[in-house]
């Protein structure tokens, strides 16, 4: 069955990180994805075969040289079809080549155009050059999270992906959703400094309660600085999850570890935090990973196994969700969320560069002969 966003097309100037990410999400919904890929080999095509590319999956590819007029042409009459258009460049370069949002909803009105930047479309640092670290920290959200030490990244999750891709392309989704009620399009300025902040929502909100510590990383409840809310290693050298946050998870975690009827500090003193930390470090290193999930996993201590990527989607419980699908010979994550009747799927892997580029320009209304005569030229490609 067709998915939640069955029917509408979506037009994506190719871009690396939080872009693709936002695609992968409307293309696994059911949009009809296209993707303007280069006409020319780059260097991050020779980085992987493409099927490896997980966040370029679900959509077609069409190459195009937008560094020359007569491509930009070809650009813009498929945008003029489209319900959506996403672009990836700093604040500026979309209007140098003459695909800005103002051309394009001339063009089309009801277009809706998402933009995805770093910094934002304006400020003082919009055209600077910067990376998934870079936005976080300027939010707080690097500073709260490592050890005491140092700050530490968590991958480029928070940045490009949960800060970018997720809020471009809620972002769409929303503009989409009232483009069919007003018939006007608008622009969605999705900035992953903004996204990253949003995320953090929550922590600024016990800041602002005095329940969070900004001075000390690992001083606080959720930042491993709490016995009970953090990660221990067990005797064959892995690690499993706690998170024993309420008193009657608590009581069931101390259970188990045998610290049941000793006379201890109460769960939230914080001065004691670090001297129980060390008691259950010492208790959890004297059982293997497994033999903990044998006695705590699936109980309400909340806790579960620090899994690597490959264990995961072997895991029972994934494989009861089907969590994981076989796209490309390897496990890569399912379509998310779940809808019980537009139902969701992963349409196929990355395309090549330039894979659909005939069939997309022939539904596009373009002929046989204009299709030669743009190859011929190096427009369309690839080349």
């Amino acid at each position: 069955m067709a998915g939640p966003l069955s029917g509408l097309t979506i037009i994506e100037l190719a871009g690396i990180g939080p872009g693709p990410m936002c695609s992968m999400m409307l293309g696994d919904m059911g949009a009809d994805v296209i993707r303007i890929d280069r006409t020319k080999s780059h260097v991050m095509d020779r980085l992987a075969d493409p099927k490896f590319a997980v966040h370029n999956r679900s959509r077609r590819s069409v190459s195009i040289d937008l560094q020359k007029k007569e491509g930009i042409e070809v650009a813009l009459r498929l945008i003029d079809k489209a319900d959506g258009v996403t672009e990836p460049f700093r604040p500026g370069v979309a209007e140098r080549l003459g695909v800005g949002p103002e051309i394009c909803l001339k063009r089309n009105p009801k277009l809706v155009y998402g933009r995805m930047t770093g910094w934002g479309q304006e400020g003082p640092l919009a055209k600077a050059a910067g990376h998934d670290i870079n936005y976080i920290a300027l939010t707080g959200a690097l500073h709260a999270i490592g050890s005491k030490e140092k700050p530490m990244p968590p991958l480029n999750l928070v940045g490009d992906f949960g800060g970018g891709g997720m809020l471009l392309a809620f972002g769409m989704v929303c503009g989409l959703l009232e483009a069919q009620r007003s018939g006007k399009g608008q622009v969605v300025d999705a900035a992953m400094v903004d996204g990253a902040a949003l995320l953090l929502g929550g922590i600024y909100g016990m800041a602002g309660a005095g329940l969070w510590n900004e001075s000390e990383r690992e001083a606080n409840m959720l930042d491993g600085g709490a016995h009970f809310y953090g990660t221990y290693e067990t005797r064959d050298g892995k690690f499993v999850s706690i998170g024993s946050i309420e008193p009657q998870f608590y009581e069931l975690l101390l259970e188990k570890t045998g610290l049941k009827g000793e006379s201890l500090p109460a769960q939230m003193d914080r001065k004691a935090w670090a001297q129980l930390k060390g008691r259950l470090a010492q208790i959890f290193k004297t059982k293997s990973r497994d033999e903990w999930c044998a006695i705590m996993e699936g109980t309400d201590i909340c806790f579960a196994p620090v899994l690597t990527m490959t264990e995961a989607s072997q895991h029972p419980h994934a494989k009861a969700r089907n969590a994981y699908v076989d796209v490309s010979g390897f496990p890569q994550p399912a379509a998310a969320p779940r809808f019980s009747r537009t139902k969701e799927g992963v349409k196929g892997p990355a395309a090549k560069r330039g894979e659909h580029t005939d069939a997309v320009l022939s539904e596009r209304g373009f002929s046989a002969k204009e299709i030669s005569e743009l190859k011929a030229a190096g427009i369309v490609g690839p080349q």
